[in-house]
């Protein structure tokens, strides 16, 4: 019996109310596995449901976004009244009087590249939530078709999946790798080859108009509106399952017999090989593949790896990978295998972060407020890289975030930084408050599920 219902003559029991946004996408899931070729006509009137906007609402406000053009923030939406801001939103939709404002970009530095930004488009609040609800709805029906080989920007499915994946495929021989990104994807996406791979299951007009309306809202910049025939602005809710739309064309053509195993994460991708001949038909395969698509491979992120003990590695979702042997214990054969630990970028990206939080320019904050944004940022990153052979990377950036504390702390005292260390390290036991970064770290496995539960073969369940 589903937990959405009790029985009638059960005793003592409480009826659950169902969840009908989530009972309506696990309908479109279940119909949309079940015939492949069905194509959708009638998905309209689930985008203009109060309950889906509500909850499009929901994933707009836990996000906590910047305002788009208009200014608009969230807590003023809260303030006029958010059934009130909704009801607009749903006459303006079924009216046909909706238009997207466009979107305001702003650019963010690249995590590890100094120096360097990528543009990111954020779209007024209006406007995401109905690009949440549009994803809402459209989501369980591709979800149906996307193939294990796609992990980027999945429900059910997170980038240590993928790197799961990496360790079980060495373990297996695939030691020859071909490591690629594809340049500028989010931008170079062909709109109208976009709308078509849309309408290869989605037939409804109302919804590829709105579609096209969304992709055509453009973007401003610099009190400059710009609409080009390409792209679908990065930093909205509905882009990453657009790219993951388009890009499901390339992982249906793929031969993982004569080609290697794929393993895509939305625009980056990795290839798993057994020789370095498969290794580069690999690459001729996928450079024919991107450039059937509009897209090709960014040349300085392009390359074929051969993994071998004292070899070199290569980079994937902010990992390093390399091949290691471990010491044999009590005379027995050390065993060779796929390591993994935080990138030098994400090393980088680390010291940065903390720099900031540390900044003279913070010298008047509250020396708590200073650890307590430091912790923030050392829980989060922490949580994503203690699933690797991390212990000593880790030692590494808890040592520096104790030194930036003390530099800090001596700063404000206008004293040196040994000073600074004395009181973190000595007169206050609990180093202010400061987390340790030891005894968290997970080593992966070879064949073995990296958290408790894993997904029943990596599909998604509704």
């Amino acid at each position: 019996m589903s937990a959405g219902s009790a029985s009638p003559t059960g005793r003592g029991r409480v009826a659950v109310p169902r969840d009908k946004v989530r009972a309506l996408q696990h309908t479109l899931y279940r119909a949309a596995k079940a015939d492949p070729g069905r194509r959708f006509h009638t998905l309209w009137d689930k985008v203009l449901r109060r309950d889906v906007l509500w909850r499009a609402w929901v994933a707009v406000r836990r996000n906590d976004g910047a305002p788009g053009i208009d200014k608009l923030t969230l807590g003023a939406v809260e303030e006029y009244g958010i059934a009130r801001f909704l009801a607009e939103i749903e006459a303006e939709l079924r009216e046909g009087r909706y238009r997207p404002l466009p979107a305001r970009e702003v650019l963010i530095p690249k995590p590890g590249q100094p120096g360097q930004q990528r543009p990111l488009a954020i779209a007024s609040v209006r406007d995401r939530i109905v690009q949440a609800a549009l994803k809402i709805v459209l989501e369980p029906v591709f979800e149906a078709d996307f193939l294990p080989c796609s992990f980027g920007f999945r429900p059910k499915r997170s980038a240590h999946d993928a790197l799961q994946v990496l360790v079980d495929e060495s373990w297996r021989g695939r030691v020859w790798v071909v490591e690629t990104d594809i340049a500028n994807c989010f931008e170079a996406i062909p709109k109208d080859r976009l709308i078509q791979a849309v309408g290869e299951r989605v037939c409804d007009q109302p919804v590829l108009k709105l579609l096209r309306l969304v992709l055509g809202a453009g973007v401003m910049a610099e009190a400059m509106v710009r609409r080009s025939v390409t792209g679908t602005p990065q930093g909205g809710p509905l882009s990453p399952l657009l790219c993951n739309v388009y890009l499901h064309r390339l992982d249906r053509v793929w031969n993982t017999r004569e080609h290697g195993i794929l393993v895509r994460y939305c625009d980056d991708a990795v290839v798993m090989c057994r020789s370095r001949e498969q290794a580069e038909a690999a690459l001729s395969r996928l450079r024919q593949l991107l450039a059937e698509l509009g897209l090709e491979p960014k040349q300085a992120k392009t390359r074929i790896v051969g993994l071998e003990v004292g070899g070199p590695g290569f980079d994937f979702l902010g990992f390093h990978h390399r091949l290691v042997r471990s010491r044999g214990i009590q005379g027995r054969r050390g065993v060779t295998f796929l390591a993994r630990w935080p990138s030098d970028k994400a090393m980088r990206h680390a010291r940065d972060r903390l720099r900031e939080c540390t900044a003279r320019s913070r010298l008047l904050r509250p020396v708590t407020a200073v650890v307590e944004d430091m912790n923030m940022f050392l829980r989060g990153w922490s949580a994503y890289f203690r699933y690797g052979h991390s212990a000593d990377r880790f030692d590494t950036i808890s040592n520096y975030a104790t030194e930036r504390l003390a530099l800090f702390i001596g700063k404000r005292h206008k004293r040196g930084r040994r000073f600074g260390l004395s009181v973190v390290a000595y007169q206050r036991p609990d180093r202010c408050g400061l987390i340790r970064l030891s005894g968290i770290v997970v080593a992966p496995r070879a064949n073995k599920p990296w958290r408790d539960r894993p997904n029943a073969g990596g599909e998604r369940r509704r």
